[in-house]
């Protein structure tokens, strides 16, 4: 074997073991909502775990708890408080399933579509959820999401 050859087979051995541990910090669960698109549930980056935006779409059936639409596909209406505690599971089992836990948020991003009419009732909760964690919260309205939900969380914790 020549020297460029020993190079290239070098090289070649890092990159694969490069895409392979790229792919180990790679996290999905079945215990959640799935993604709806080209991600992840989260990513380990050292000891940071990131999750993608996670809402409260039932992870068996993927139906939305307390959501009511109209034949036209419309919502008639919704249940903020089931949506907050499913929301919270989701996030809680890709947590367990990326070895983190609810203890170990660090930062949380809320997005809610309704800020006036459902930040009481998401405040409360989140306050009965989070009293102990003390994580970093910022709560933004936004018009709509790609799925009719109310709300859906962008959190950053710790892993060992």
């Amino acid at each position: 074997m020549t020297d460029a050859d020993k190079i290239i087979k070098n090289l070649n051995y890092h990159k694969n073991l490069r895409s392979k541990l790229f792919m180990e910090n790679i996290i999905n669960t079945e215990n959640a909502s799935k993604p709806l698109g080209a991600y992840p549930h989260a990513r380990r980056v050292g000891n940071l775990l990131f999750l993608s935006g996670i809402g409260p779409r039932n992870p068996k059936d993927n139906s939305i708890p307390g959501l009511k639409l109209s034949k036209k596909g419309k919502i008639k209406s919704y249940d903020i408080e089931a949506e907050c505690h499913s929301v919270f599971a989701n996030v809680k089992a890709v947590l367990e399933a990326s070895g983190s836990s609810w203890d170990k948020i660090i930062d949380v991003t809320v997005f809610l579509t309704n800020m006036k009419k459902d930040f009481p009732v998401y405040n409360k909760i989140y306050a009965e959820y989070f009293s102990s964690v003390q994580a970093c919260r910022t709560t933004v309205e936004i018009k709509s999401m790609p799925t009719p939900i109310a709300i859906e969380l962008k959190v950053i914790a710790t892993i060992d």
